[in-house]
């Protein structure tokens, strides 16, 4: 049992060691990644110590006089029809957000692969890119001004075709889709950096062999390109999921009003008006916490089920 012991304790200052020696030996490296790990540590983990809140009736203005109540603010999130609406509504968001913008890129990237014409490629490139770098503080101002009822250009082009004065941003039955075709058109672009950088490492004497075999452009696609990157679109898949619960807050909460509260109000909305402008922390907390359980299931979940198919995971 000693031996044991020493040989465990050499192995944990055996581990120090070369970690010492790797810091030295790659300082710079290191201290480029110093400034996300401070981001991580001061802004996901060291709040972590107060999920406590989420079990207890919190008062925010006398914290000593705060009373633990168990699960009583999870039976109150669960009980709530006011919660479930927009756990109902942030699901429909974020699947549509999915189904639509998950594929796309893929889609893209491939068509953006079979370009012959360089210059065109990096023009189509450029204009795919450049709406993920705005802040959806800009884009729902460019949203707002395409979609106004009286002088938008989108609304003018839609009262062409049907004729009617549309109220996008406040009727319920079109917000929804605002909002998924807004998102998939502000990040396609990442999603195709993504995949043409998988892209870029494929063999081009892949291409040449199924050439001389005979095997045409779009089985080549199908055969080799789709292959080379179903890597990478396994891990994108498997992260999307864990995305499951966030609608996209920034660009809800810049377009959204009272009037579409029924179909656009999320859980990261509400969590919002709950805990800022009503001071719910408990509530809001369990809220939060409910998120972060929900997406923990689902990413492992995904990851198991790619890595028992055969296919590449993240662990």
């Amino acid at each position: 049992m000693a031996s044991e012991a020493l040989r465990g304790k050499s192995k944990k200052s055996g581990y120090w060691v070369t970690l010492g020696k790797s810091i030295v030996q790659n300082k710079w490296l290191y201290l480029l990644l110093l400034p996300g790990a401070i981001f991580f540590l001061v802004f996901k983990y060291i709040p972590m110590t107060d999920l406590k809140i989420a079990f207890m009736n919190y008062n925010p203005f006398a914290p000593d006089k705060s009373t633990w109540v168990g699960f009583d603010q999870f039976v109150k999130l669960f009980t709530k029809p006011a919660f479930l609406k927009v756990l109902k509504n942030t699901l429909v968001i974020s699947v549509l957000k999915m189904l639509i913008g998950f594929p796309l890129p893929i889609i893209l990237a491939l068509m953006m692969n079979e370009m012959k014409s360089l210059k065109f490629k990096k023009i189509s490139q450029t204009l795919l890119y450049l709406p993920y770098f705005i802040s959806w503080v800009i884009m729902a101002g460019i949203v707002m001004n395409l979609l106004d009822p009286s002088t938008g250009l989108l609304t003018g082009v839609l009262k062409v075709f049907t004729g009617k004065d549309m109220q996008v941003l406040t009727d319920t039955s079109s917000f929804v889709p605002m909002l998924v075709v807004s998102d998939v058109y502000k990040n396609m672009g990442w999603g195709t950096i993504i995949y043409m950088a998988a892209l870029s490492s494929v063999d081009p004497q892949l291409y040449e062999a199924a050439s001389i075999d005979g095997a045409k452009r779009f089985k080549q696609m199908l055969h080799i390109t789709l292959p080379a990157i179903m890597p990478t679109i396994i891990i994108t898949l498997i992260l999307n999921c864990n995305n499951i619960l966030n609608a996209g807050f920034d660009q809800i909460f810049m377009l959204y009003s009272a009037l579409v509260y029924d179909v656009a109000d999320i859980i990261d909305t509400y969590v919002y008006r709950m805990g800022i402008q009503k001071t719910d922390y408990s509530f809001t907390t369990a809220a939060g916490m409910f998120k972060s359980l929900v997406a923990l299931i689902l990413i492992y979940s995904v990851n198991f089920a790619a890595k028992k198919s055969g296919n590449d995971s993240i662990w």
